[in-house]
This record gives C-alpha cells, sequence and structure tokens, in this order.
C-alpha cells in the first residue's frame, strides 16, 4: 500500500471535513427508537455494500458505478424495520427546501436519500411505534459536527448480542504521497452475533477502550451470556449493524466501493458471528472530496480501505462501551463496571 494511517482516535466520523451527524429518537414506555443522518452539506460520492441476509433499503441502486447522480447530500440510518424507511422523506423534504439534491431544471431538485434500517420493532413496548419522517426531518435538523454516540438516534433501540447496542464512532489519519486523510465510521450496532469476547469481557476491538473486567464481573456477563444463548430462538427476526465509513480523500464512485467492502471486515473482526441471513448488515462510504479534485490510484485507495476497516471495527467498541442499559437488555458497562479504562 502507498500510504499509512495511524491507530484509530478516539474521535469521530465529524473528524473528516464536510461531515455532520444528526439524531433524533423517543425513549419512554412505549418508544425505543430512532434515526440517525449523516450530512454532507458540499455533496459526496457515496457507495455501498450490503453483506446481510435481510437488509432493508432504499435508494442504494442509485450508489453502483455508472448511475446517474454523482454526488448525494444524506445517508439515513433508522430503527423500524421497513416501516421505518419513511423517515428518508423527511431527510429529503428538508434537503430539498435547502436546495441540495440532483437538479432537474427549471431550478428544481431531487434528494437522492440512500437508507438502511434496523430491526427494532417493539423494542420500547408497542411495534407500532416506529421511526416517521419527521424523524429523518429532525434529524438532519440536528446535524452538527460534535456528533454524540450510545444509545441515540438509529441506537435507541438497539441490541447486540443480547447486551444494549447503539451509535458508536471512530477516525483515523491516512498519510498518502505526504499528503494527510481523514478516514472515520459511525456505526448502529444491533447484532445477532456478540461484540464482547467472553473469554475477556472486553468489546473484541476495544483494547484502546477498555480493560479486563474483574472475576465477579467477568462472571455475570458470562451468565448473561449464557442466559442469551438459550434463548437465541428469541432473536431471530432482530438484527442488522448499517453505518457509515467517510473520508475527504479525493475518490471515485469505485474507490468508494472499497471502501465499503473493507469497512465489512472491520464487522467481522468486532462481531461474531456476523453477515449470517438474519442479519442486514450494511455499510455506506463516501468521500467529500471535492469533485474537481484528481482522484487517488488503487494503491492509495487500499490504504484508505484498510483504514475504514480499522475505524469501523474502533466504532463498534464504542457502540458497546457508551451504550445504556434497557429493560431487555443492560449495557456491558452497567454489567461490567470494571471494563472500562481508566
Amino acid at each position: 500500500m502507498a500510504g499509512r494511517f495511524d491507530a484509530p482516535s478516539t474521535g469521530d466520523i465529524c473528524d473528516v471535513p464536510g461531515i455532520r451527524v444528526g439524531h433524533h429518537h423517543r425513549r419512554n414506555r412505549t418508544w425505543r427508537t430512532g434515526t440517525t443522518v449523516v450530512f454532507a452539506p458540499l455533496g459526496a460520492v457515496a457507495a455501498i455494500d450490503v453483506r446481510g441476509g435481510a437488509p432493508g433499503t432504499r435508494e442504494t441502486d442509485a450508489l453502483h458505478p455508472g448511475r446517474l447522480v454523482e454526488r448525494i447530500h444524506a445517508i439515513c440510518l433508522t430503527g423500524g424495520s421497513a416501516f421505518g424507511l419513511r423517515a428518508a422523506d423527511g431527510c429529503m423534504d428538508e434537503l430539498a427546501a435547502r436546495g441540495l439534491g440532483h437538479p432537474v431544471g427549471n431550478d428544481l431538485v431531487v434528494p437522492v436519500v440512500p437508507t438502511a434500517v434496523i430491526f427494532d420493532l417493539g423494542r420500547g413496548g408497542d411495534p407500532a411505534h416506529r421511526p416517521t419522517a419527521e424523524f429523518g426531518r429532525r434529524a438532519l435538523r440536528a446535524a452538527r459536527a460534535t456528533p454524540q454516540h450510545g444509545s441515540i438516534g438509529a441506537g435507541t433501540g438497539a441490541v447486540a448480542g443480547g447486551l444494549a447496542g447503539g451509535v458508536g464512532t471512530a477516525s483515523t489519519t491516512v498519510t498518502i504521497d505526504d499528503a494527510i486523510y481523514r478516514v472515520g465510521a459511525v456505526m448502529v450496532v444491533n447484532s445477532f452475533g456478540s461484540a464482547v469476547d467472553p473469554s475477556t469481557g472486553m468489546p473484541f476491538a476495544a483494547h484502546h477502550l477498555a480493560r479486563r473486567p474483574n472475576a465477579a464481573d467477568r462472571r455475570a456477563l458470562r451468565t448473561r451470556l449464557d442466559h442469551v444463548m438459550a434463548n437465541r430462538h428469541m432473536a431471530l427476526t432482530t438484527n442488522t449493524t448499517v453505518g457509515v465509513v467517510a473520508t475527504d480523500a479525493p475518490i471515485d464512485r469505485v474507490g468508494a466501493g472499497r471502501l465499503a467492502t473493507l469497512a465489512h471486515d472491520g464487522l467481522a473482526r468486532a462481531i461474531s458471528p456476523i453477515h449470517l441471513s438474519v442479519d442486514g448488515d450494511t455499510v455506506f462510504a463516501m468521500s467529500t472530496a471535492a469533485s474537481s479534485d484528481t482522484t487517488i490510484n488503487h494503491r492509495g485507495v487500499d490504504a484508505l480501505a484498510a483504514a475504514a476497516a480499522a475505524v469501523t471495527a474502533a466504532a463498534i467498541a464504542d457502540a458497546m462501551m457508551s451504550a445504556e442499559s434497557a429493560p431487555d437488555a443492560p449495557a456491558l458497562c452497567d454489567l461490567c463496571p470494571s471494563v472500562r479504562a481508566q
């Protein structure tokens, strides 16, 4: 590879110039779901890679090479299973009101908002409570360059291997021919598989965030994981991990596709098992570089893609470490307080 990248930091996807993230959710006795929007005000080249057997998506064909729309302005990640795809309507309307989208003449634009969902129906008690268009609109309006993490946005009702899941984020820098670029990820972790190594009590990819829990905490974790394994039939339709990796490096749609593909390596490092028939694992990739910039060569793309895998794994660990307990899913840091790095 004609480049090198640093170990993922405790930073976030908004370290990538031109990226903002917004969340909207509802959480009470009958609601536990939400929506997250990754917003690129100046537009971005985007691509997608779907590996799970049960994806729920919208406008993803528009991201394949050779399609008309070159740049998009937002990607929507949301709860609500297929019902939650409505959240993209509100995001679309808000973008159109700002004049952002694909120009179609007469000052009209049609925003393309690729969207992926997680299954969280009924996690708040009422399966009819799921994101609407207003969730997408509010998430976009809330987009900032300083995102939050944990049990928020699309990760509000997330559960990963029987523990509370959520939204996590991480970033790193990549040096290619003396130019320094950012690569970041935001992930919504709602997997059938576990993101925690039962032998250590730590998230698989959290060595920079966690420490080995004490013996009592590891026993509590083992008891919980044994209970989950004994009742796995209850979770066969309640999965999917989705996310976005982004960079400011100048790459085309094929290069962005390579980032999305290798990001799935990050999923495989951080969740076991992954990409099952009951998962809908989907990763988008974005480049915020100006369309006039000269794209880097394939060796540079490989360096960026390797970094994408690393920050994806780190973002998943961040989600597990920052999640909050729910009635049906304890958070790792509540079940094992000693896992927190000092």
